[in-house]
């Protein structure tokens, strides 16, 4: 009985980390910050509790607002929390990630950014246009580029499948290779790109004339809001999984191995505590960019991913 039932509860685990670890990570590395900055910082659960709170605040909508503004948060989430539930974040033995693999992730996160610029264009705001043309800016070159960072590790794995390449990567092909070395520079500034994190944007600014995410949803509130911002920390999370998935796979339960799991779970801990603590350190030591020279930013990653790609063909 419980092995027919373990699939499912290993889904549900995983749901479940994603959706309470996406904040916490939040809520870790703006403590972090605000150590190193010497100011108090709010708690580890400040941002659980900020999302309790909009949850429960009433949705203010534009009179000119169609289906599309009502109906994106909703696919945001949705979208969101469907990457989270490919992504192998503590076991390879998933039973969606059988069903998809790295394409359709990439994909999946393409529509909740396709659904956010059309709500950023449906109100009619400036802001909401200005911010949506960035958008798309950025997208038009990170998503070729995490296609062939990823695409390098799929190469190494020869296979596209998520599982596959962390089961591979664990147990069968890892050695110190310039390709994959490449890749995982690549996969560092797309993954800030995505994140909409410093030195591309700046997730805690109020200056609309520096935003890019945050200006698209600048008319929501309430409950539309929760999700929005609920989907962007779940973001930071699976960009950060996702990437401890291909590189950094050590302690992830394999296949048929339940008994990892907590294993899986510390490793996953202190790896996420690790990386916030880095990203801190980036943020704090950078500036944000000029728009301009964000896709100078992104051309560098698109090069060094296929530095990568082409690494593993002449080198290895």
């Amino acid at each position: 009985m419980t092995g027919q039932y373990y699939p499912i509860l290993l889904e549900a685990l995983q749901v479940i980390i994603v959706l309470l670890g996406a904040p916490l990570l939040v809520g870790w590395v703006r403590m972090v910050k605000c150590w190193t900055q010497g100011r108090r910082s709010a708690g580890l659960l400040q941002p659980l509790r900020d999302i309790s709170k909009f949850l429960v605040k009433d949705t203010v909508l534009a009179h000119n607002a169609s289906w599309i503004f009502t109906a994106t948060p909703y696919v945001v989430f949705g979208a969101t929390l469907m990457a989270g539930a490919i992504i192998p974040v503590v076991s390879a033995d998933l039973p969606l990630a059988a069903t998809a693999d790295i394409i359709a992730l990439v994909a999946i996160f393409a529509v909740a950014r396709f659904f956010t610029a059309l709500a950023g264009l449906d109100v009619g705001t400036a802001f909401g246009g200005m911010g949506t043309s960035r958008e798309m800016m950025v997208s038009s070159l990170a998503e070729p580029a995490v296609l062939m960072s990823v695409f390098t590790v799929s190469l190494v794995s020869h296979s596209t499948s998520l599982s596959y390449m962390v089961h591979d990567i664990t147990t069968v092909s890892f050695v110190l290779r310039p390709s994959l070395a490449f890749a995982l520079l690549a996969f560092v500034l797309i993954a800030i790109a995505e994140t909409g994190r410093i030195p591309v944007d700046n997730p805690s600014t109020h200056l609309e004339l520096t935003m890019i995410h945050e200006a698209m949803i600048l008319e929501y509130s309430g409950r539309h809001l929760a999700l929005i911002e609920w989907a962007s920390m779940m973001k930071l999370f699976l960009f950060a999984s996702l990437g401890i998935s291909l590189f950094m796979p050590w302690g992830i339960a394999g296949i048929d191995d339940p008994g990892m799991i907590p294993v899986a779970l510390v490793a996953l801990t202190a790896k996420l505590a690790l990386l916030g603590v880095c990203l801190v350190l980036v943020e704090t030591g950078l500036s944000k960019m000029r728009i301009f020279r964000v896709a100078e930013f992104l051309g560098m990653a698109f090069l060094l991913a296929t530095l990568g790609m082409l690494s593993y063909f002449i080198l290895e």
